[in-house]
């Protein structure tokens, strides 16, 4: 690998340290400047248009630059280490300084680990960075970019051209349309996450934040409600049923009240006046001085707000595409496809709220609340096998999961197959093709403790694979894409994303699979998966 060295950068915007991002990292080719097949002529170097001044935005911005470029040329003999760098001080001339240029010399049949779509680059240009590569954003013109950054923990936006693949395209958790567009994006979500300047409020006495979905949905709340328990006294969190036993395990939550939504439930009860009622004199017992109400994309606020302002509740924030009238306070808007994590900490610094600048923008539970791990589990690194999912449209197809479990065995894996009380049959006939079987043995606070020491998850769309992002412990995502792999993916932790993205159940937010042979994952191929462990540097051994 070459490594160009670090230059002094410009630093964070009036001395505060960004909320999600230090640096930027592109790709070369086809992305910041035209793509010539092996160049090693400066006089060849063409920008892509507004390539400038989008950078020039960005270094305004506080944030440091990289470039992050296979060269296999070099390898091939095609050009000399000589002439690229002729390539690249022309780049410079036209484009501006970068803080790091970062190279992979290397062809595919080398089997390095710094060849895009594996992480080693952008590793590499975050230390040259002083930062983490969950702190960094890379945008690229093909999938090796995106994988290289997921694979990391950073970030990935596709800018396609007429190279791109299809396949690739849907894929993308995150697409431009340009260069300068990607830019735009990067410092919309930078500052989205800001509190709304003005007047330092004072911290108020009691925020009420509210959160009612399933335990997935609590756990990707939960930057943004310690951005609002910074900010307060005492935090109480309304939930429901499905989300309680996540709700125990986020930090900043001082108390919880459980109760159904009807209009957010995805089997509700019929509306009763009377649990109305109830509902609206424990809100009001809370004497909030203000309530936040978070909720996914899809879902309404305003029957809550209606409660809420029936409680007596003065200052109401969320997100509301609907006209709210009286009902809101804070009025937001997001974008779509903003991860679900920094939709809702958007909210809370449109309400007002950030999180300190000693936390990251990371999932995170509490420490205190997660019990032991179970003895005989042995040591920890072993890879944790979640075959099911609360939707069964997510859920990894049985005879999948045993084939990918006889392969992570054979493979020197030590395999935990997880899953809940009523997945006892799928966990106990997919460990018998390989692994321990713990279906039905654990609560969510137990499994969150496997979970935690775990070298790597292997799961679908579902509240385990955040529960490793809480950890800080890689993921292979078998993600079926009935929901939008940007918003809801593995949040800021090293992932490799399996299935076919382009699936026809695509968006339809189902379920149950609407197509016959669950086509989104049933083509995994569990050799996939192997090498999947192999870019998370997850070893047979049960280290990392």
């Amino acid at each position: 690998m070459y490594a160009g060295a670090g230059r002094a950068g410009s630093g964070p915007v009036e001395g505060i340290r960004p909320v999600l991002y230090d640096a930027v990292l592109l790709d070369r080719d086809g992305t910041l400047i035209e793509d010539v097949p092996y160049n090693g002529d400066p006089e060849k170097v063409r920008p892509v248009p507004g390539a400038r001044a989008a950078l020039d935005r960005l270094r305004a911005a506080g944030l440091r630059l990289a470039v992050v470029t296979n060269q296999s040329g070099l390898a091939r003999g095609y050009f000399s280490a000589e002439q690229m760098r002729a390539v690249h001080a022309r780049i410079e001339e036209l484009l501006g300084r970068f803080d790091a240029w970062l190279v992979c010399p290397h062809d595919d049949a080398d089997g390095c680990e710094c060849r895009k779509p594996a992480p080693g680059l952008v590793h590499a240009a975050a230390r040259e960075l002083g930062t983490r590569a969950s702190r960094c954003v890379l945008v690229g013109d093909i999938g090796r970019d995106v994988a290289a950054a997921l694979a990391a923990g950073a970030t990935g936006v596709l800018v396609p051209t007429p190279v791109t693949r299809p396949e690739e395209v849907a894929a993308a958790g995150w697409l431009a349309s340009d260069l300068p567009s990607a830019v735009d994006e990067i410092l919309r979500r930078q500052q989205a996450v800001r509190a709304v300047p003005g007047p330092v409020r004072e911290r108020a006495g009691t925020a009420l934040v509210v959160r009612s979905d399933s335990a997935g949905d609590v756990l990707v709340t939960g930057p943004a409600i310690r951005a609002v328990a910074a900010g307060a006294q005492r935090v109480v969190l309304l939930c429901g049923p499905r989300g309680r036993a996540a709700a125990d395990l986020l930090p900043g939550v001082d108390e919880i009240i459980e109760h159904p939504l009807p209009w957010i439930d995805p089997a509700p009860a019929p509306v009763e006046p009377d649990a109305m009622r109830t509902l609206i004199a424990r809100l009001a017992a809370v004497g909030a001085d203000e309530a936040v109400v978070f909720t996914s994309f899809h879902q309404s606020a305003l029957p809550l707000a209606l409660l809420l302002r029936m409680a007596g509740i003065r200052r109401i924030s969320a997100i509301s595409d609907d006209y709210p009238g009286s009902l809101l306070d804070v009025r937001h808007r997001v974008p779509v496809g903003v991860p679900e994590p920094e939709r809702a900490l958007s909210l809370a610094a449109a309400a007002g709220h950030r999180l300190p600048v000693d936390d990251e923008p990371v999932l995170r539970l509490r420490p205190d609340a997660l019990p032991p791990r179970p003895a005989d589990l042995g040591d920890p690194g072993y890879v944790v096998l979640h075959p099911g999912s609360a939707a069964s449209s997510r859920a990894c197809p049985p005879e999948l999961a045993a084939r990918i479990a006889r392969s992570l065995t054979a493979a020197g894996h030590r395999v935990l197959v997880t899953g809940g009380p009523d997945e006892r049959d799928v966990t106990a006939r997919v460990a018998a093709a390989g692994g321990t079987d713990l279906g039905g043995r654990t609560d969510l606070p137990g499994l969150a403790a496997i979970v935690a020491d775990a070298g790597a998850v292997v799961v679908g769309n579902t509240g385990p694979a955040h529960l490793a992002a809480a950890a800080g412990v890689p993921v292979v995502s078998l993600f079926a894409p009935t929901v939008p792999f940007g918003q809801w993916g593995p949040y800021r932790v090293p992932t490799v994303r399996l299935g076919n993205a382009d699936a026809p159940c695509r968006d339809t937010r189902a379920a149950s699979c609407p197509v016959p042979a669950h086509p989104c994952l049933s083509g995994i191929d569990p050799a996939e998966v192997v090498d999947a462990l192999r870019v998370l540097t997850v070893s047979g051994g049960g280290g990392r």
